[in-house]
C-alpha cells in the first residue's frame, strides 16, 4: 500500500504554459490522484494561500514551482513551500534557468515601467504614474507585490532539490516526474539531490539531422522565417542558428520535427557552465565566408553583427544563470537586486 504523498502546484513568473502541461498527460493525471493529494493548485482548483500558510514546516510532500521569482510576493511564495515541502521541484525553463520572463534583466524596473507606463502606443497615461506598492484609495489601501529589479531561477532564492526543463516540459519528462513521485510514495526512495528529470546528452547528440552535419562555415546566417529549411539537413549546415549541440536533451525534438530549430529551453547539460557564452563561441567562430585568418577584422564583425537579437538568441531561457546576467547602464549603473 502507498503511503500517499502530499503535492502542491505554484504558479509564479510564467505565461501558464507549465500549468497547462499538466494535462497533457491526459487520462494518465489521474494516476496522480492514485498515489498523492492535491493540496493547493490555484491554476485549477479553488485553494487559497492561506490554506498553505496554515500548514507547519515540512508537512508538504512534494511542492512543483513553474516559473521565475519577479516579485515579493512570488519571493514569499517561494520561501514558504522550501519551508514547508520536503522536496521543492523547479517546473519548467523559467523556475529552472529565469525563463523568457529572465530576458527582462536587459533592463531593470525603471526601464520596464518607462516602456510599459509611458512609451508603448497603446499607453494613456497623462499623469505619468507608476505601479506603486501601497496605494490609498476611498475604499481604503490598496497594496501590490514589489517589481524587483532583478529575474531570479527559483534556485536563485531557495535550495532546489530537482529540476524539470522544458518550455514547458514535455508529456514524457512529466510521467518520469510522475514515475519519480510514485516511487517515492511506495519506498520512499528519491532520486540523487540535484537531479535534472532529463536526458543526459545533449539534443545534438538526440537529434536524427546531426548525420548530415559537416562542420562546414556558416557563409550566410538564415533566420528561421527566412528560408524553407530542409528537413532532412542539419540547421547550422543551412545557416540557421540551432542551440541543440549546447542544449540538454530529453525534450523529443519537438521544435525540430516540426522544422524549428532548438532555442535552448531544456537549458545546459550537466558539463556546461554557461551555454549562451558556449554558443556564441561557437558560431562567432564559424560565421562569415573562409577562414577567420581569411578575413579582416571589419568583416570578422560584420559576420559575427549578422547575428540579430543575440541575447534572444543565445540565452533565450538561461539569461538569469549565464556568467554575465544583467546589464549596467549609463547613469544608472547600481542596479539594485
Amino acid at each position: 500500500m502507498a503511503d500517499k504523498k502530499k503535492i502542491v502546484m505554484n504558479w509564479a513568473s510564467a505565461c501558464g504554459g507549465c500549468d497547462v502541461s499538466l494535462l497533457d498527460i491526459e487520462e494518465k493525471i489521474f494516476s496522480v490522484l492514485d498515489i498523492a493529494d492535491i493540496l493547493y493548485w490555484p491554476v485549477a482548483m479553488d485553494f487559497k494561500r492561506q490554506d498553505v500558510l496554515t500548514l507547519g514546516p515540512g508537512s508538504i510532500d512534494i511542492g512543483l514551482f513553474n516559473g521565475a521569482v519577479r516579485t515579493s510576493e512570488q519571493l514569499e511564495d517561494a520561501l514558504m513551500l522550501r519551508e514547508r515541502c520536503k522536496v521543492l521541484i523547479a517546473y519548467g525553463a523559467c523556475a529552472c534557468f529565469g525563463g523568457i520572463p529572465g530576458l527582462a534583466n536587459v533592463s531593470d524596473r525603471a526601464g520596464i515601467f518607462e516602456v510599459a507606463y509611458h512609451e508603448t502606443p497603446s499607453t494613456v497615461n497623462p499623469e505619468g504614474v507608476n505601479p506603486q506598492t501601497v496605494c490609498r484609495v476611498p475604499e481604503g489601501e490598496v497594496t501590490l507585490p514589489e517589481f524587483f529589479d532583478t529575474v531570479y531561477a527559483l534556485n536563485q532564492v531557495v535550495r532546489v532539490d530537482y529540476y524539470l526543463p522544458g518550455c514547458p516540459p514535455t508529456e514524457e519528462r512529466i510521467l518520469d516526474a510522475v514515475n519519480i513521485i510514485a516511487a517515492y510514495a511506495h519506498s520512499g526512495e528519491l532520486p540523487p539531490p540535484g537531479t535534472v528529470i532529463a536526458s543526459q546528452k545533449a539534443l545534438c547528440d538526440e537529434c536524427s539531422r546531426v548525420s548530415t552535419r559537416t562542420g562546414a562555415r556558416i557563409a550566410r546566417i538564415n533566420r528561421p522565417h527566412e528560408i524553407i529549411a530542409d528537413p532532412g539537413l542539419c540547421f547550422l549546415e543551412q545557416g540557421v542558428l540551432c542551440m541543440g549541440p549546447f542544449t540538454r536533451g530529453g525534450c523529443g525534438g519537438t521544435c525540430i520535427s516540426a522544422n524549428m530549430p532548438c532555442r535552448g529551453c531544456f537549458g545546459p547539460t550537466e558539463k556546461m557552465l554557461d551555454p549562451g557564452a558556449e554558443a556564441l563561441s561557437a558560431f562567432g567562430s564559424i560565421v562569415g565566408p573562409g577562414g577567420e585568418d581569411a578575413l579582416t577584422i571589419p568583416e570578422m564583425k560584420a559576420a559575427v553583427n549578422s547575428i540579430k537579437d543575440p541575447v534572444g538568441t543565445f540565452y533565450r531561457f538561461t539569461l538569469p544563470t549565464a556568467i554575465i546576467n544583467r546589464t549596467l547602464k549609463d547613469g544608472r549603473n547600481k542596479v539594485k537586486k
